[in-house]
């Protein structure tokens, strides 16, 4: 049996449903056009559609603010956004924690770019020592939740502001002042060490794909090395070093767990900690609004870094031959840059996990004498804590918390 095959160009003399009709019969033959629909529903169901309630809940009145309002529940007000942004609680709401959130994420950029930058180029351009180690070792801060390091920093710089069981410096006979124990201090270099990996994965790709013949050139045509690095490297390596910066900054945006932990006993409070304050209040609406700027900041930086990659195309270099990555030798400088990059290592991956560990087979904080240690918290049973009888591993409720998580991941 044969087929009359369709012509190929649009139907001649007919009306534009039927040219929609035939165009739409031809696109569906693709795969693509069907996968393309499937996932458009999914981006619908799991992103628009949130977003879209969220937004609703900022304008129209909730249950319980019909007397503030002076609406129904569900009519349009414009009550959540005056008194986000123009009331007399507004600074502590929207405005103080906007300007904390910024503090914060600018610091932590200023922070990672040093320090990610000078270990970009240690590792990507550099003779030191066990480069290659560290090129993997230096992106697992990253593989951390970042609130366990903060539980590392309160474990040991927490004093008694807050009360409880003391710190590790305090148990030592010091006490350390609250903005070393709380606030914009730590949640800055806890958040810097973070995402201190974005830039060695992005800036130091980019400088692997930096061909070593351009400074050759420049430097038999005079060129200093200020010059050189100013001219010629940072150009090439500007797109790629703003956007992990961008990525940085939309990362900070929506960071909670760091901040609730590191910044709620003395009362900094962020954006995404004052919008969690607000849905513990039942505030739905100004935690709509609140959302709503978050998801804006976000979104305006997302369409810079998309820019940004656009306008990469323009910085490429083009040639017959291939590019040549010569190592910098450090001679004298190898070994201190080494303990530096271990020094990083050590205080963003070593430190955090073994004071965690130590601090769960010890009795009593800082105390280091072999009666002190036990395995009660692991493996005890009829323990006098407040929140468990019983050792951890012992416990189902993490069993079942840990396959939730294996569960929610694989799928």
């Amino acid at each position: 049996m044969t087929y009359a095959a369709e012509p190929v160009g649009r139907p001649a003399g007919s009306s534009w449903t039927t040219r929609l009709k035939y165009r739409t019969r031809i696109a569906m033959r693709e795969p693509t056009t069907v996968i393309g629909l499937l996932m458009a529903a999914l981006f619908t169901y799991l992103i628009v559609v949130p977003i879209i309630s969220i937004l609703l809940d900022a304008v129209q009145t909730q249950f319980g603010d019909a007397r503030r309002t002076g609406t129904a529940v569900g009519e349009w007000t414009s009550y959540y956004l005056h008194r986000t942004f123009f009331s007399p609680v507004a600074r502590d709401m929207f405005w103080e924690p906007l300007r904390n959130t910024l503090s914060v994420a600018f610091g932590a950029i200023i922070v990672s770019v040093i320090v990610g930058g000078i270990l970009a180029w240690l590792i990507s351009r550099t003779d030191m020592f066990a480069r290659r180690w560290f090129a993997t070792a230096l992106i697992v801060p990253y593989m951390l939740p970042a609130w366990t390091f903060a539980l590392a920093w309160t474990t040991l710089f927490k004093n008694r502001t807050v009360g409880g069981q003391q710190g590790w410096v305090e148990a030592m006979g010091f006490s350390p002042p609250d903005w070393l124990a709380y606030g914009q201090v730590p949640i800055t270099v806890i958040l810097a060490l973070h995402y201190t990996p974005f830039i060695i994965l992005l800036f130091g790709s980019a400088l692997r794909r930096f061909d070593s013949q351009l400074e050759d050139s420049a430097r038999m045509l005079g060129a200093s090395r200020g010059r050189i690095a100013w001219s010629i490297v940072l150009p090439l390596m500007k797109p790629a070093l703003i956007s992990a910066i961008v990525l940085i900054f939309a990362k900070c945006l929506g960071e909670f767990g760091v901040a609730y932990v590191l910044g709620l006993p003395v009362k900094f409070d962020v954006l995404a900690t004052s919008l969690y304050r607000n849905l513990g209040s039942r505030q739905t609406g100004v935690a709509g609004v609140l959302a709503a700027s978050i998801m804006i900041l976000g979104i305006m930086t997302l369409l810079i870094d998309a820019y940004l990659i656009r306008e990469a195309r323009r910085f490429v270099t083009v040639g017959s031959k291939g590019s040549m990555n010569r190592l910098s030798r450090l001679r004298g400088l190898r070994l201190p840059a080494t303990g530096f990059a271990a020094f990083i290592f050590l205080i963003s991956v070593g430190l955090p996990v073994l004071t965690l560990f130590l601090s769960t087979v010890m009795h009593v904080p800082a105390r280091f004498t072999w009666d002190n240690f036990t395995l009660d918290y692991w493996l005890g049973t009829n323990l006098d804590t407040v929140a468990l009888q019983q050792g951890i591993l012992l416990t189902p409720e993490l069993w079942s918390a840990a396959w939730n998580t294996l569960w929610i991941v694989g799928s």
